[in-house]
């Protein structure tokens, strides 16, 4: 199991710090949010990607229906060569509660969203190919046959394409469906009254197990937890993540969001956690 953070928003030149401090404690990844409006997480990452070579770099995750994907597909194609091949991609279809009120011509309809999500997945995989295309969406048109070649922008560094990671809420057969076309899922659960509930390990296994029957993709495949455990003692720590380890997983993310740089900066130069 691979151990990342999701660092707190802020500026890139914070952001490029406290990867490359992570990167020195021995952490495999740092993944940044995107908000309806705030400092934009690929010019963050960007910076991180100049003063770091191992660690992974990551959006947890970009609102799809808030940005077109040929702009997503060239920013990160950009980003995915600068780093040589370090990006990983987390979508999803946004969480309307964070401001969207403030943009009101945004789409906030929930399947309007989903619709949009999907579409985004097959265009990105077809543009990360760097082949003509066209594309008939109900929210997307593309012509890329009308285009001539040599404005495409290069093929990432990653192929068949930078690594997608998707939210997934289990058990919606929608959402999974829509995760088994990506590399990796950002694992979610509903109630029966449609809150937010808690994965269990049972959770991780059922999906682990859904994953191997259902997809047809050869492309590695993540299952990623996120959450907070550091103020667990370390004995209690490995008992989570060991857990999470057996039913599955293959990364951690532990939530940075909300402490300052200081704090954060504090967190990393403790090390990522080693399991025994």
């Amino acid at each position: 199991m691979k151990f990342g953070v999701a660092l707190p928003y802020g500026s890139a030149r914070s952001t490029a710090k406290l990867c490359q401090t992570a990167e020195a404690a021995g952490w495999d990844g740092c993944f940044m949010g995107d908000a309806i409006w705030c400092e934009d997480p690929m010019i963050a990452l960007a910076a991180a990607a100049m003063v770091t070579q191992r660690i992974r770099l990551g959006t947890m995750i970009i609102p799809m229906p808030l940005r077109r994907p040929w702009k997503v597909a060239s920013e990160s194609v950009a980003l995915d060569r600068l780093s040589d091949g370090r990006l990983i991609l987390g979508l999803g279809a946004g969480a309307v509660w964070m401001g969207w009120q403030s943009f009101p011509d945004e789409v906030t309809d929930t399947r309007l969203r989903a619709e949009m999500l999907d579409e985004s997945i097959d265009i990105l995989t077809l543009l990360y190919q760097r082949k003509p295309f066209d594309y008939a969406g109900k929210h997307f048109h593309l012509k890329l046959t009308l285009l001539d070649e040599m404005h495409y922008p290069p093929r990432p560094v990653q192929q068949p394409r930078i690594p997608l990671w998707v939210v997934g809420i289990w058990q919606r057969p929608k959402s999974m469906q829509r995760v088994l076309k990506c590399d990796g899922v950002l694992l979610e659960k509903r109630d029966a009254a449609g809150q937010a509930a808690d994965v269990t390990p049972a959770d991780v296994r059922a999906v682990h197990s859904f994953v191997q029957a259902e997809r047809t993709l050869t492309s590695p495949f993540d299952i990623v937890m996120q959450g907070k455990i550091a103020h667990l003692a370390p004995a209690q720590q490995q008992d989570v993540l060991l857990e999470w380890q057996a039913a599955g997983a293959t990364w951690w993310i532990e939530n940075l969001i909300g402490l300052s740089e200081s704090e954060a900066t504090t967190f990393l130069q403790a090390g990522a956690p080693q399991l025994k």
